[in-house]
């Protein structure tokens, strides 16, 4: 049995990294809608994190399924 490609390995590993940048900007997201105080501004736009993190994961996915 083959084992996995070194350099797929590493395009797999961005993919994750990716992946969990935007379920940290979802939870981020949640939390901010779900505050206590409406007065406190937020400085991030995490539905915009939470969609390039998504997009960037996708694309990296797919140049990991081709090397």
């Amino acid at each position: 049995m083959r084992g996995i490609d070194p350099a797929a390995l590493r395009w797999w590993i961005a993919a994750a990294a990716a992946l969990a940048v935007a379920v940290l900007a979802g939870v981020a997201d949640w939390r901010r809608k779900r505050r206590v105080d409406l007065d406190r501004i937020g400085v991030v736009d995490w539905p915009t994190v939470q969609m390039l993190g998504l997009i960037v994961a996708a694309m990296l996915g797919t140049i990991a399924l081709n090397a």
